[in-house]
């Protein structure tokens, strides 16, 4: 076992065969986009991205559905339909799966990968120095609210579905060519709660430097006015106590504690190397931004500062 559950890191990894080993993870959850068809891809690129963040590539995949009884069988089929196609996309086959009656949707995959150990990358690895890069917009839970209140409109509705579908693939292959330390997906922790295990898996301390530019559209104003999933107020509850929050307006605050669906990568990445990540990154068009730096273990886990 080269990576288990007392990191909490993003997948577990078991030595197998000669210099590589496996990527195993599950995730799955309740719709959060109207479309059965966006479900199931958002479903299966949130299922893979676990196997990205340790620098793994997706081999196979097995399908968990509870559905309830009245369901439409067209509803069923499209959600189905949506998560093969992006498996398809990832290169994953879907070998198979199971389903239970359950009063409530829910669907995702159990995922398996292959990396090479030498490629491994896990949320331990952050060294005081390394810069902090972020590869996908905040602020999915929010405006997913938003949507069930019928507070958004098309077009950002389209947005934030489009993001949630897209894999992590890109960004993970060109950490693991350019040198990142550690990655982690920021997923339903929020970035505070998913930056704050990568931190103490490491044994350092995030500076991070927050601006409204991480964040997709209209998300301060509805955090502002309360428009926000339940889980932002648990992430604060659960993970505040190891945070300083500095002289941070509220909106701000919140959009960090956000719980992300199919979320950005997070990584650690040399000062040194730093550069020419950022610009493979751009240059294979995913979204990133530098976030702050990594230092020794401070007072705190994360440390937030106005930009």
């Amino acid at each position: 076992m080269l990576v288990d559950q007392s990191s909490l890191d993003d997948a577990g990894v078991f030595a197998h065969g000669r210099g590589e080993a496996l990527v195993q993870t599950i995730d799955f959850f309740t719709p959060v986009v109207d479309d059965p068809y966006a479900f199931g891809q958002v479903a299966a690129a949130n299922a893979l991205s676990d196997v990205y963040a340790m620098g793994g590539r997706p081999l196979t995949a097995l399908g968990v559905l509870c559905l309830p009884d009245d369901l439409p069988r067209t509803i069923v089929a499209e959600i189905l339909r949506g998560g093969q196609d992006k498996m398809r996309e990832a290169g994953a086959s879907v070998i198979g799966g199971h389903s239970v009656r359950d009063p409530e949707l829910k669907f995702g995959y159990a995922v398996t990968g292959v990396v090479k150990r030498r490629r491994l990358l896990t949320n331990a690895g952050a060294r005081p120095g390394d810069r902090l890069l972020l590869t996908k917009p905040l602020g999915t839970g929010v405006l997913s609210t938003a949507l069930k209140q019928g507070l958004l409109d098309a077009a950002l509705a389209r947005r934030v579905s489009r993001q949630m579908t897209v894999l992590n693939r890109v960004a993970a292959e060109a950490a693991v060519e350019f040198g990142a330390r550690a990655a982690t997906d920021v997923t339903g922790y929020g970035l505070i709660g998913h930056a704050q295990q990568m931190a103490m898996a490491s044994g350092v301390s995030f500076h991070l430097r927050p601006h409204g530019n991480w964040l997709l559209p209209r998300v301060l104003e509805f955090a502002a006015a309360g428009v926000y999933p339940g889980g932002l107020d648990r992430n604060r509850d659960y993970y505040a106590r190891d945070v300083g929050h500095g002289d941070l307006a509220e909106p701000l605050i919140r959009a960090l504690y956000d719980p992300q669906t199919s979320g950005g990568l997070l990584l650690a990445v040399p000062r040194r190397r730093l550069a020419a990540l950022l610009e493979a990154l751009r240059r294979r068009r995913v979204w990133v931004r530098e976030l702050g730096e990594v230092s020794r273990r401070g007072a705190s886990a994360i440390e937030l500062k106005r930009a």
